[in-house]
Formats: structure tokens, C-alpha cells, sequence
């Protein structure tokens, strides 16, 4: 495919979160290009919205029904390829199905819909279609921590036995979706969140990390959700024993009242030889431990072909000692997702490396993360089976 994929938008307007980091991370590597957006439920911020992106006045849309079925009756060279959705999450699922079954492709923010149900008719629907989705669970796209998937998967740590990560945060250590803090507020309300607060919004992506890198599945949880914020309706925080399917244990741990933290996202996995760690505040670093020799640091760079699997060096854009990190990892899922379906407009098939992002699959585990976590959180059994 000889041009830039056409990618339009729901939600992410001026008055939004994340939707400026997907257009920013989306734009990086020249393959995207923004041609249409319902960016607000409110229209007069839908209109200005589209107006500071420069987007024409008729594909500045009010609602995303409005969107995909414009867009749906334009020639092919010039309806959008896929569509984004950056909504809150009770808001993920009726535009991607809507968008699968008009023939667009879907990237969709995490969680991928309100209920595991919801989620099981997304990948039911894109088995039937043939389509891709995609799930930015942003922390796959961190070049090393690609490369620390690439070392287990080639076994050089033997038998994993152990995971720990942890995800703390601290902005919700006061009742912040009290004092106008719109995020706070929807994130913490059930009837947009979901049933689970903290495990829901980060805890998902520490155990999509733990399975990403190592490979495994959890297979069984024993949860404890607490509320710390008293009053607030769900949970701000938690801790959580793991049981992974080759035998390996792991404790994961998330909270948004840990006072000062920002996002303090860390990994580290131990096997029979050695193991590594992998923290978000010092991304390009990925430090090696070994049983019997000196531990190594090895850090990302576009020049370290040969020292680096092919799956991170894809995914470094700089020579060594110049920093990468949220924006760029946001944008390898971007770019993965757009060589997937470039190649596959020219009835190629996609490398390994381009199709290393994550999908309906990674979004059902997540979907079923929170639903074990919240029913072994209220049970007073031990272990509570993880099933997806």
C-alpha cells in the first residue's frame, strides 16, 4: 500500500486525556494520517475540536454512528481504513462493533469493552470479518521490553519461576473526582469504569505485561481489593498472588493512593539461570541478572543490531543514549498495527515483528483479569481458577 492508512477518531477532543497521545503516537512514523473524527459527545466541542486539527468541516462528525456510516458510503480512496476509540470504557464497544461491521479496522483503548461478554462478541466478530483490532496496551511497544520477551521465549533463563510487578500510582490518594477532575470522576464511577477501579484501569496492564514478556498464562488468582479513599465506591488499590501454567508463582501488586508515585510500572522475572528487571521510569534499560556471573545492563538503540532481537531494535528509533519512551512506545503499537495492515492490503503476509502488538485475544485476558480479581477479591476461598 503506497500511502499513509486513514484513521478516524471517537472521542479524544480538546477536552479529553489520551486522545492527543494516540493522534501524536499515530503520526510518528508517517504511515497515519488523521481524516475524520467524532470527537465529543458534546458538539460545539466536537466542532472546534475538529477545527483546531484542521479536519474538513463535512468529516467533522457529531456522533460515531454519524462517522461510520458517512464514511462507509465514500469511495475506497477516500473513507478512513480504521477507526480509533479513546472513549471512557462503557463507551468501547458499541462504536468497534459498529466499525467491524461496516468494514473498518479498530484500535481500542484498554479495557477492551465494559464486560467480558461485550469483549467475546468483539472477537467473535472479528473472526468473522477478518479485520484487525488492536489494544494499546502501551507497554508491549517499550523496545526492551521486547527484548526481555525475546530472551525468555529463547530460554536463556531456564525454567521461569517467579514474577513480581508491581504498578503504583498516587493521583488518587485524595478524593480527586470530587474536586472536577473528569478523569477521576468517570474512573471511579461503576457505571462508567466498570466493576473494578484500580485493577481495572492499571492492574490490567501489570498482567498484561507479566503474561507478554514471560509467555505464560495465569491460570489462578488469590485477590485482596481494598478501598482506601473512604467513600469511594470502588477499589484504589490491591494485591494480588499469582499462579502462572508451567508451575511459576507471582505476586502482583497496583494502587493509585501509593501518595507520590506517578507511574512507577516495574517487572522482574526470575528462572533457573537468571533473570531480568524492567522499570518504566528508565525504559531504554533492561538489567540482566545470572546465577553464576556478573549482572548486565543492556540498553536500547537503533545501532545494537546484533546485540538486541530483531523485536526491539524494530522498535528503536534513535542510536543508544538518546532516550525513548511513553510516546514512542505508544507508537510502536501504531506503527506495528499499520504495517500489519498495509502488508495485508497487498496480499502480503505481515513479518512476526509487525505483527507483535496486542489484540481481541489480549483483550479478553483482561476482561477476565478483572472479573477473577473482583470474585476471588469477595471470596473467602484461597485460590479462585483464571479462565478466559
Amino acid at each position: 500500500m503506497h500511502r499513509k492508512l486513514r484513521m478516524g477518531m471517537v472521542g479524544g477532543g480538546k477536552d479529553a486525556f489520551i486522545g492527543a497521545i494516540h493522534r501524536l503516537a499515530a503520526n510518528m512514523d508517517g504511515l497515519i494520517e488523521l481524516v475524520c473524527g467524532a470527537l465529543s459527545i458534546k458538539p460545539e466541542i466536537a466542532l472546534e475540536s475538529g477545527e483546531m486539527l484542521f479536519l474538513p468541516q463535512d468529516r467533522i462528525y457529531m456522533n460515531f454512528e454519524e462517522m461510520i456510516l458517512k464514511e462507509s458510503s465514500l469511495p475506497p480512496d477516500k473513507r478512513m481504513d480504521f477507526v480509533t476509540i479513546v472513549t471512557p470504557n462503557f463507551a468501547h464497544f458499541a462504536p468497534a462493533m459498529m466499525a467491524l461491521d461496516h468494514g473498518f479496522h479498530v484500535v481500542i483503548e484498554k479495557p477492551i469493552a465494559f464486560t467480558i461478554e461485550e469483549a467475546r462478541q468483539l472477537q467473535q466478530k472479528v473472526n468473522q470479518t477478518g479485520l484487525t483490532l488492536c489494544l494499546t496496551h502501551t507497554y508491549s511497544g517499550y523496545p526492551m521490553v521486547k527484548q526481555a520477551r525475546a530472551m525468555v521465549a529463547d530460554h536463556v533463563f531456564g525454567k521461569i519461576r517467579k514474577v513480581w510487578v508491581e504498578y503504583p500510582q498516587g493521583w488518587l490518594s485524595k478524593k480527586t473526582e470530587r474536586e472536577g477532575n473528569a478523569q477521576a470522576a468517570w474512573r471511579t464511577d461503576p457505571s462508567k469504569s466498570g466493576k473494578s477501579g484500580c485493577m481495572g484501569d492499571i492492574g490490567t496492564h501489570a498482567a498484561h505485561l507479566a503474561e507478554y514478556i514471560t509467555g505464560l498464562r495465569i491460570t489462578h488468582l488469590c485477590a485482596d481489593l481494598n478501598i482506601m479513599v473512604e467513600g469511594r465506591a470502588l477499589d484504589d488499590d490491591g494485591n494480588v498472588l499469582l499462579k502462572f501454567d508451567n508451575g511459576a508463582a507471582g505476586v502482583l501488586m497496583a494502587s493509585q493512593v501509593a501518595a507520590g508515585e506517578e507511574n512507577a510500572l516495574r517487572i522482574r522475572i526470575y528462572g533457573e539461570k537468571g533473570g531480568l528487571e524492567w522499570a518504566q521510569h528508565e525504559p531504554n534499560t533492561l538489567v540482566v541478572k545470572w546465577l553464576d556471573q556478573p549482572t548486565q545492563i543492556l540498553r536500547a538503540g537503533s545501532n545494537y543490531t546484533g546485540h538486541l532481537s530483531s523485536y526491539a531494535t524494530q522498535n528503536c528509533r534513535t542510536p543508544g543514549g538518546h532516550p525513548e519512551g511513553y510516546l514512542e512506545a505508544f507508537a510502536n503499537i501504531y506503527k506495528n498495527f499499520a504495517l500489519t495492515l498495509s502488508a495485508k492490503a497487498e496480499g502480503k503476509k505481515p513479518s512476526a515483528e509487525a505483527l507483535d502488538f496486542p489484540g481481541v485475544a489480549d483483550g479478553i485476558r483482561g476482561m477476565a483479569f478483572i472479573d477473577t480479581v473482583v470474585a476471588s477479591g469477595q471470596s473467602a476461598q484461597k485460590w479462585t481458577p483464571f479462565e478466559s
